[in-house]
């Protein structure tokens, strides 16, 4: 038995709900999507993923040793990088990998880039 307190690794299974879902939902609401909509039981260990609209949050939730954690993933530029799915799809049954992928890949929005260090024309005046 692995003794960390929280742990999500290549020996779980990961499920990503394709659908945006309003990230001011938390365990119970998220847990009701698992049943009723992805046809699944947080229960059984699995790892289910939620993303919001504009693709910059994702919540995770996994029931581990002592009852349901959430892991909150908030971008502070970018948008989360999707698989592609079947849009009739209600659970995309996805690898730890693809997880992985999904938060390295972070598409930067151009328009929300900015120089720290920007000169001001007047102050090259000297």
């Amino acid at each position: 038995m692995n003794n960390a307190m929280f742990h999500l690794d290549s020996s779980l299974q990961y499920f990503l709900y394709p659908f945006p879902v309003d990230m001011r939902k938390s365990f119970y609401t998220l847990s009701g999507i698992v049943t009723s909509t992805m046809n699944q039981d947080v229960r059984e260990g699995g790892v289910f993923i939620f993303v919001n609209r504009e693709q910059t949050i994702m919540k995770i939730l996994h029931m581990e040793y002592a009852g349901l954690v959430i892991y909150h993933k908030k971008l502070d530029s970018g948008r989360l990088k999707l698989p592609a799915f079947d849009e009739k799809t209600t659970s995309l049954t996805i690898h730890w990998h693809d997880l992985i992928m999904m938060i390295k890949s972070v598409k930067i929005s151009p328009g929300k880039l900015r120089r720290k260090t920007a000169i001001k024309r007047n102050d090259i005046s000297n």
